[in-house]
């Protein structure tokens, strides 16, 4: 069973009535999940003209091949110039979302050195939360020596309602842990 399929049996049910909503539709749902990689700073420091390593790993978490950004325009303090690679930026819908976060929540997670919980801050404005990660090759997918520059990595849950509550309720019933 997929986790999208496990979701709509098991979960709805508990937020529908945790929430005391009437209408099924109107239960809070992921509807997507950006996964990032700055790679400004390589670009502009190191002067590395090939990010295929970036690109290889981010297609062995993901699944999915991603987007390379260009900067919009230029920042001289910055060392940027304009339309130099500044990211790799993957987003994954339905099936793949939910399956991304359960192997995030159930396996990655529990490998981050010293980590309890996800902090309540993470949550914007709109309900969405951004998680940020120091290192990305704690990822399973990943071998010794795939990861051989270490990078951050962005992971941005965008749910369907924009109450910060609502959004904290769906995502700890996905098992995620806050303070």
């Amino acid at each position: 069973m997929s986790a999208l399929q496990q979701f709509n049996k098991e979960i709805v049910p508990v937020l529908k009535e945790k929430l005391g909503v009437k209408n099924v539709n109107s239960v809070p749902k992921i509807e997507k999940i950006i996964v990032s990689i700055g790679i400004w700073s390589l670009a502009t420091r190191k002067s590395i003209k090939d990010f295929d390593e970036f690109e290889k790993n981010i297609v062995r978490i993901t699944g999915q091949k991603p987007t390379l950004i260009k900067s919009r325009k230029s920042i001289s303090n910055f060392k940027l110039r304009e339309w130099m690679p500044v990211m790799y930026k993957v987003t994954l819908r339905r099936d793949r979302a939910y399956d991304f976060l359960d192997r995030f929540v159930k396996v990655v997670l529990p490998r981050l050195r010293d980590f309890s919980w996800l902090s309540s801050k993470s949550f914007d404005q709109k309900g969405n939360l951004n998680i940020w990660l120091a290192n990305y090759n704690i990822f399973p997918e990943l071998g010794v020596d795939d990861a051989n520059t270490p990078m951050w990595l962005q992971i941005t849950v965008v749910t369907s309602t924009t109450s910060t509550d609502k959004s904290k309720a769906l995502l700890q019933e996905l098992w995620l842990l806050f303070k």
